[in-house]
């Protein structure tokens, strides 16, 4: 095929971005509304399917307490740029443009009021405003190089421009469709890639530890920690180890081998069972535990420690040592239930490579980086979606 022929079959933009989750969308309404000529890319049937199953259906868009400190990163500095130009109220002022109804569930967690379904429908109409061209079912075959130009084989059709932005994703919820292609793509570009692990997911258990799997679907408020992340919320047994949200946000952090700590009454002072044991000698630890926590789990926790009796058959240095332990009960997850259960990754396109203010390669120009496919990963709760829409209106402007 001659060269003509090769420059009549491709079509031209300004840029384009391959991607068509909360990041790319972004970005794409950003740069239309800018004046480019942009399309947007994606192999699934439909735009925005993670915003969708977000948030139990209603889209968990924003966290009012979004700070740098809340993501994580091998450079902990690079999200303080994108975040201080596109704060959580910027993105809260779209929504109430759009009259999308909303609410503030706990710990600055913004939901829709009806459909997250109102989210994809609010940044289509922004691409729509940008005159953005959108492909959906339009699985991507080949991504060239040269003469200042990005080519993009995709169902069949070539389209070219001087920048391309990756916004697929990691890996996390494979059943959507989602894969390591944005980092096949990076390292085709001389990217450096970060090491992905599933991030707030489920920590699975065995052994001794198994024994828990008892309590599956029985949950309590607890402080769980990793290191030195700490997070109070809910604990959830599940059949295969620990879930819910104090034990996704810690996992963020965990890496195999690694103890994670449960405290079980963390409003409890130190010496709590010592004082009881004066107050109500006759008591036993399980009646003491019951009165704070679910039946089962009081249960569990009682029988784990062995202290048959009352209060008073009890040695104070034992019950000491009992406070000390359910104040920082130890696990050790075997593993994790992986990226089918993940929401979102840890690692991904090395922020080394990349500029805070842009999102573009420093080594390579016209590309770009964007949302989850960036070694950015914010906390539960609302975090990522932020650096989503943060990161894309960052490339958006500068495309």
């Amino acid at each position: 095929m001659g060269i003509g022929a090769t420059s009549r079959m491709t079509e031209t933009f300004d840029a384009i971005i391959l991607g068509a989750g909360g990041a790319g969308l972004m970005c794409a309404a950003i740069a239309g509304q800018r004046g480019r000529r942009v399309l947007v890319i994606d192999h699934a049937n439909a735009p925005g399917k993670k915003i969708l199953i977000s948030g139990g259906g209603r889209c968990n868009f924003t966290n009012l307490g979004t700070a740098p400190d809340r993501y994580i990163s091998m450079n902990p500095h690079f999200v303080k740029s994108a975040l201080g130009r596109y704060g959580a109220q910027d993105f809260l002022a779209l929504v109430e443009r759009y009259g999308i109804a909303w609410h503030e569930k706990t710990l600055g967690q913004l939901f829709c009021d009806g459909s997250a379904r109102q989210i994809v429908d609010m940044l289509l109409s922004e691409c729509d405003r940008g005159e953005v061209e959108l492909r959906v079912a339009a699985p991507i075959s080949d991504v060239a190089h040269g003469d200042g130009q990005y080519r993009v084989t995709h169902g069949g059709r070539v389209a070219q421009a001087p920048a391309l932005v990756i916004a697929t994703g990691g890996p996390s919820i494979p059943k959507m469709g989602a894969s390591g292609f944005a980092y096949d793509l990076a390292r085709q570009f001389g990217l450096k890639v970060v090491e992905p692990r599933p991030a707030l997911v489920p920590l699975t258990l065995s052994g001794e530890e198994a024994l828990f799997r008892d309590l599956a679907g029985v949950s309590a408020p607890v402080v769980a920690r990793c290191g030195k992340a700490s997070f109070a919320e809910a604990a959830l047994f599940t059949h295969r180890g620990l879930s819910g949200p104090a034990i996704l946000q810690v996992s963020s952090y965990w890496y195999p081998g690694q103890p994670i700590g449960i405290d079980f009454l963390p409003r409890a002072p130190e010496d709590w069972l010592i004082a009881a044991k004066r107050e109500r000698p006759r008591a036993t630890v399980q009646q003491l535990l019951a009165a704070q926590l679910p039946d089962r789990l009081a249960g569990a926790l009682a029988e784990r420690l062995a202290l048959t009796g009352g209060l008073a058959d009890q040695k104070d240095r034992a019950l000491v040592e009992a406070g000390q332990r359910l104040s920082d009960w130890r696990f050790v997850p075997n593993g994790s239930e992986g990226f089918a259960k993940a929401e979102v990754t840890v690692g991904g396109i090395d922020t080394a490579g990349l500029s805070s203010k842009t999102m573009e390669a420093r080594k390579v120009p016209g590309l770009y980086a964007i949302g989850e496919a960036v070694d950015v990963t914010g906390w539960l709760g609302g975090y990522n979606f932020q650096w989503a829409w943060a990161s894309g209106w960052a490339a958006g402007q500068a495309l």
